[in-house]
């Protein structure tokens, strides 16, 4: 482990000398599809011994192992030339009309990502310390490359905007246990960023249930994921390798731009995890795909709608929803009432604000419900954060222990000071706010009436004019 993290903080000093890569996005994307075609090499080579037939889509003048593998191999302005002008280039056109599907990971890939470095120099010794700290294929370093390339996602909660991508790994391991999956059951998140919520539900079914080749098939088509940005799809597509998914699933489009009218039964799937982007408006236009009476500019309040016709009959989903689309008028109260009467929603999670800081600090919520049933009640759940801690951060992120309290009472449900029951009318009679605070909780009312809290702040400041009265006679 602590070879390969010296490894990755090498590569990011190489990263910095070069005049091209400005700022922690930049060098997370050279940094991301490099290691995409070194992993997806890692891959065709095993794929290569399993199967003789097996060929690999990329040319082989292009595979990694032909123009990178060698550490000395082409360097300076040779590599970079080969770079922009032959590897990307022929990449973003690979095989036009393919529809083979490792075809397209490769086009859409290299389409939507950039070569930002301007040393070729720099780019060789970068490539060379990739060669040295990455082999996917040896056994006993792919538990310890997860954790490296999880450590590069977390980093991308200071690189700016591109912090929205990352949800804490506590909260997709929780929400992946107490839902539950199968072997079998198709699973969907709409808004999957690095896929982060994919991988943890790989990771509980194969821990599980995959004991033989035919349920690691069975897994390896059970997984889907879709995503619009550039960035988080390449990150999805290499954390679906390095989770032993061969062809990864994730669909490179916007999720909200399909006509909510287009998806059918055949499209419907058993279990929805995700974090829907929240905070912003959507593209212009994107609301017209949704029925007038849902129409709105908030993307979390669309990909709600969007989740509840995804999941079929019996289907189930754990999401994250920010305050704001819990309560409010109009199209959020009709929106609320439609996911209550067309779905059990059983349980909300409320979680402290600092949560997704540093990028995010608005309070957040976790979701559970079934799809089939209405709401007849709601469980609220107040999480806590750590004794003597004040707030979440960088240095102190959510940990998945700190749910352990939660999964006893999940069982055996009963009021205490950190859990309490709704039922359907009291909501229904507040025009659908869920945003309900915990009763066992009571607001500290002022110990002084406001004469008496003049009186304390007109004190203080005669005793403060007091002390520098005295100050100036001293220095006096």
């Amino acid at each position: 482990m602590s070879n390969l993290s010296g490894i990755i903080k090498s590569i990011r000093n190489l990263m910095r000398g070069d005049r091209g890569i400005n700022g922690d996005a930049q060098r997370i994307e050279q940094l991301g599809w490099m290691m995409f075609l070194k992993i997806f090499d890692d891959k065709d080579q095993e794929m290569e011994i399993i199967n003789d037939d097996y060929k690999s889509p990329i040319p082989e003048e292009l595979q990694w192992r032909n123009w990178a593998g060698d550490d000395e191999g082409i360097t300076g302005d040779e590599l970079l030339k080969f770079v922009d002008n032959k590897l990307f280039p022929t990449l973003k056109d690979l095989a036009p009309g393919s529809t083979n599907k490792r075809v397209l990971i490769i086009r859409e890939v290299s389409g939507g990502n950039n070569n930002y470095m301007k040393s070729g120099t720099i780019m060789r010794q970068v490539i060379n310390k990739i060669n040295e700290g990455i082999n996917f294929n040896r056994a006993d370093e792919r538990h310890v490359l997860n954790e490296i390339y999880e450590s590069i996602l977390k980093e991308l909660q200071s690189a700016g905007d591109s912090g929205e991508f990352f949800t804490p790994r506590a909260l997709t391991q929780f929400m992946a246990e107490i839902i539950n999956p199968k072997l079998g059951e198709k699973v969907l998140d709409p808004a999957c960023g690095t896929g982060g919520f994919l991988t943890s539900v790989i990771e509980y079914i194969r821990q599980n249930e995959v004991t033989n080749i035919e349920a690691r098939k069975i897994l390896q088509n059970c997984i889907h994921g879709i995503e619009f940005k550039p960035l988080p799809f390449l990150l999805s597509i290499t954390n679906l390798i390095l989770h032993d998914i061969e062809i990864p699933n994730i669909e490179y489009s916007n999720a909200l731009l399909r006509d909510l009218t287009s998806i059918t039964h055949k499209d419907r799937v058993d279990i929805i995890l995700a974090n829907p982007p929240f905070g912003g408006t959507v593209v212009d236009g994107e609301e017209t795909n949704f029925p007038l009476n849902f129409r709105t500019r908030e993307s979390a309040d669309l990909f709600l709608i969007l989740f509840i016709k995804y999941l079929q009959d019996g289907g189930r989903a754990a999401i994250v929803l920010p305050d704001g689309s819990l309560t409010g008028e109009g199209v959020k109260s009709r929106i609320r009432r439609k996911l209550l009467e067309d779905c059990n929603l059983h349980t909300i999670i409320r979680l402290p604000n600092s949560v997704f800081q540093p990028y995010a600090s608005v309070a957040t919520n976790l979701l559970f419900f079934e799809k089939g049933s209405p709401t007849k009640d709601i469980w609220y759940w107040q999480h806590k954060l750590p004794e003597g801690q004040k707030s979440y951060s960088k240095t102190k992120p959510i940990q998945v222990k700190e749910f352990n309290s939660l999964k006893k009472w999940w069982i055996d449900r009963k009021e205490n000071k950190q859990a309490w029951k709704v039922s359907i009318n009291t909501i229904a009679k507040n025009g659908y706010d869920l945003d309900i605070k915990n009763p066992h909780i009571e607001e500290v009312e002022n110990e002084y009436t406001s004469a008496e809290l003049l009186d304390l702040l007109h004190n203080s400041f005669r005793k403060s004019d007091e002390l520098l009265t005295e100050l100036k006679k001293e220095l006096a």
